[in-house]
Formats: C-alpha cells, sequence, structure tokens
C-alpha cells in the first residue's frame, strides 16, 4: 500500500472516476474521430461507387461495435466504476493490455500505410470501419459520465 502523503500520490495525476471516464470518451472519439476523418478524406479520392463502400463500411464498422467494442467499453467502464480509489490516475482509464493492443494497432496502421501492402482505397475503407465503433463507444464513456451520480447511486 502506498502512503497517503507520499511523492507518488503527491505527484500523480488523480482525477474524480467521473472525470476518468470523459477523459475515456475524448480519447475514442480522438481515434475514433481521426480514422473517420482519414479514411474518408482517402476513399474520396476513389469515386466509383462511394456511397455503397461508405454504407458498407459504416454498417460492418456497427456490427464490429455490436460484436466486440460495446463489450470492451462496458468492460473498461465498469473496472473504472469498480476502482477501489476515488482519484485514480489520469491514465487508469485503459489497463495495461488496452495500451499494448492501441500501441500494436496505431503501428499497423502506420506502417500498412506507409508500405502500400494494402492498396489505399481498401485502407481507406478499413479506417471507416474501425473509426465507427470506435466512435460508438465514446459516446457510452460520455454517457456513463454524464451520469455517473445516477450509476453511483
Amino acid at each position: 500500500m502506498i502512503a497517503k502523503n507520499s511523492i507518488y500520490q503527491i505527484l500523480k495525476p488523480g482525477i474524480p472516476k467521473r472525470y476518468l471516464l470523459l477523459v475515456a470518451a475524448f480519447v475514442w472519439t480522438f481515434a475514433g474521430g481521426m480514422l473517420l476523418c482519414r479514411g474518408l478524406s482517402t476513399l474520396i479520392l476513389f469515386p466509383r461507387l462511394l456511397w455503397l463502400k461508405i454504407i458498407v463500411c459504416t454498417t460492418v464498422g456497427v456490427i464490429f461495435y455490436i460484436v466486440l467494442f460495446s463489450r470492451i467499453s462496458r468492460k473498461h467502464i465498469q473496472r473504472i466504476f469498480r476502482m477501489q480509489i476515488e482519484r485514480p490516475c489520469l491514465f487508469s482509464f485503459f489497463n495495461l493490455r488496452s495500451y499494448i493492443m492501441m500501441t500494436l494497432m496505431i503501428c499497423l496502421g502506420i506502417t500498412l500505410r506507409k508500405t502500400g501492402v494494402i492498396p489505399l482505397e481498401y485502407l481507406s475503407a478499413f479506417y471507416i470501419a474501425m473509426g465507427m465503433p470506435l466512435l460508438l463507444s465514446s459516446f457510452r464513456f460520455y454517457y456513463n459520465s454524464i451520469s455517473f451520480k445516477k450509476v453511483v447511486e
């Protein structure tokens, strides 16, 4: 157990759980928004069947949210609510495993874009399909941050 007045406790950027949920929402919004913007701005360079591509990518993204990301975001939110400490560290909205996964996904996306292994048209579709569930997950974090008092009671 760490002493209450230890240097760690003094320097730790601790915030209330409600705001930790809000930080998580901002991070998920940023990641999802960035992928959607990058995907859409690149996809419009390939206008053939553009609307069909957007509809398919959005549908795949929503399905990916329902099947996987809704569960992931729910687990993160539950973990934050169950934290014993009242002011957890600002960076504890993810666990270590999620930080590692996020780092690997970012590196993979950059590598695929820089090497050209996957044609840009398909990579942009993948960006949209990944950005959609991230953005949808952020709404769950916003909701839980806004309704924090109701959930805690």
